[in-house]
């Protein structure tokens, strides 16, 4: 009954999600492939390899997954490996960190016809998926077909778990997670709720967080790129993250605030979205800060003023030229996103009161001391000003919140633990990966 409902609804909205994919440039490289009608295989038709499906919807789920479909390709380089997203930011970090290794394709849209097309072209031995990004009709169509399906790195935020008291959705949930294979997830509250919106407790393990196993960089053999964000070398970099519509006004004005006694600090905004940059620049300028863009810095300017990270793919590496940054989606209700990438650089990290997609993570650097919660700009200014006026206690910060990544490794080699078992059972779906091992309908909202 769910399947036939799911699919009337779905097929009523088709023209509304047809119509936003289509009005939204971002939305629109590669739809064919979101709707199925993309006829060629990978790698040509007559490739013997058995091919394993890795499902990343976004940057975020592709930098968890990356690592993961490395170890993968190293211990089974017999196997085709192709990761799906759903974004452009997810593609080109498929491109840039798995090239060589996996192809990209565009996900297809949960319609019966596109997710059965790319079943049957793909024919996969495997399917893994990054952070609970649950689509029923390719969920059914893997049971059908016989491909394991397998959850890693699995979180359930507490407003998709708040779902389920919707009449109705409980039963909704079972229907799909009872096609899951496996459920890795990242937490014992990840564990429960999942098993409470009706996964099978027998398939359901805790992992961890695969985020912590990320290569922890080293500084030494990093290039600076300091030069090319027009930073002097007396200048002390503020990076603010992942930021949203909301947090830059914030942030803006505890930059006023602390510039009138740190002179040298220059404030770095790095907006979620980078088509917002023309608004985060009018928000900057309102406030009567000089600006810069990444994209257009051909020269060096002096003294405090803002610059606007509008690139793609160098947040990351940006945080190295950091002394303090700040992490976004934290200080309005969106959620948060990876309080990591500056750890493992060891920058102090600061965060707001919203972490409900990163809440273990965000209590394990509290709880150590390696990162700080604000609740808005008086909260900010105090933790700038203490750590840019003492940079003993900001190193040995940025050394705990260092350690705490390095402390919370090992979710990577738990996870292939479970997913051999279930490739020792392939081609055929078999039961065998469910009670061994070693131990969207919810999505990231």
């Amino acid at each position: 009954m769910w399947k036939l409902l799911y699919n009337i609804g779905l097929l009523l909205a088709a023209p509304v999600i047809v119509g936003i994919l289509l009005a939204k440039p971002r939305c629109r490289p590669g739809f064919s492939q979101r709707m199925g009608w993309q006829g060629h295989p990978p790698n040509g038709s007559g490739s013997p390899q058995p091919l394993i499906w890795v499902h990343a919807v976004s940057l975020g789920e592709v930098v968890a997954a990356a690592p993961l479909v490395k170890a993968l390709h190293a211990q089974h380089p017999e196997y085709r490996y192709i990761v799906t997203t759903v974004t452009e930011t997810g593609r080109e970090a498929v491109e840039q960190r798995l090239g060589g290794i996996a192809e990209h394709r565009y996900a297809p849209l949960d319609f019966p016809w596109a997710v059965a097309g790319m079943v049957r072209r793909l024919q996969p031995v495997l399917y893994v998926f990054v952070e609970t990004e649950l689509w029923p009709n390719l969920l059914w169509t893997l049971r059908r077909q016989g491909v394991p399906s397998v959850l890693v790195n699995g979180r359930l935020s507490s407003r998709s778990f708040r779902r389920q008291d919707l009449p109705g959705i409980r039963s909704f949930y079972r229907s799909v997670l009872q096609d899951l294979t496996l459920c890795l997830m990242q937490s014992e509250r990840d564990r429960q709720r999942i098993v409470a919106l009706g996964a099978e407790p027998s398939r359901v393990h805790v992992t961890s967080n695969i985020k912590f196993d990320q290569p922890l960089p080293d500084v030494r053999s990093h290039e600076s790129l300091r030069q090319s964000f027009g930073l002097d070398e007396h200048e002390q970099l503020i990076l603010a993250g992942s930021t949203h519509a909301g947090e830059e006004e914030l942030l803006v004005a505890a930059y006023r605030h602390i510039v009138k006694t740190y002179p040298t600090t220059v404030l770095m905004l790095a907006p979620r979205h980078i088509e917002r940059a023309d608004r985060v620049e009018a928000v900057l300028r309102e406030a009567g800060l000089a600006v810069q863009r990444r994209s257009r810095i051909q020269e060096k300017q002096s003294g405090p003023r803002a610059i606007i990270l509008d690139t793609r793919g160098e947040l990351s590496r940006a945080y190295r030229d950091a002394v303090v940054a700040f992490v976004g989606g934290t200080l309005v209700p969106v959620g948060g996103h990876n309080l990591l990438e500056p750890a493992v650089w060891g920058i102090p990290v600061m965060f707001g009161p919203y972490t409900d997609h990163c809440a273990e993570v965000a209590a394990l650097l509290s709880e150590a001391g390696g990162g700080r919660r604000v609740m808005g700009v008086e909260d900010l200014v105090s933790s700038l000003e203490e750590w840019l006026g003492q940079p003993d206690t900001r190193h040995r910060v940025g050394q705990v919140a260092r350690q705490v990544v390095l402390d919370n490794q090992g979710a990577l080699t738990r996870s292939l633990e479970f997913i051999e078992t279930c490739l020792r059972a392939a081609p055929a779906y078999s039961d065998s990966c469910v009670a061994t091992g070693p131990g969207p309908l919810m999505a990231k909202h």
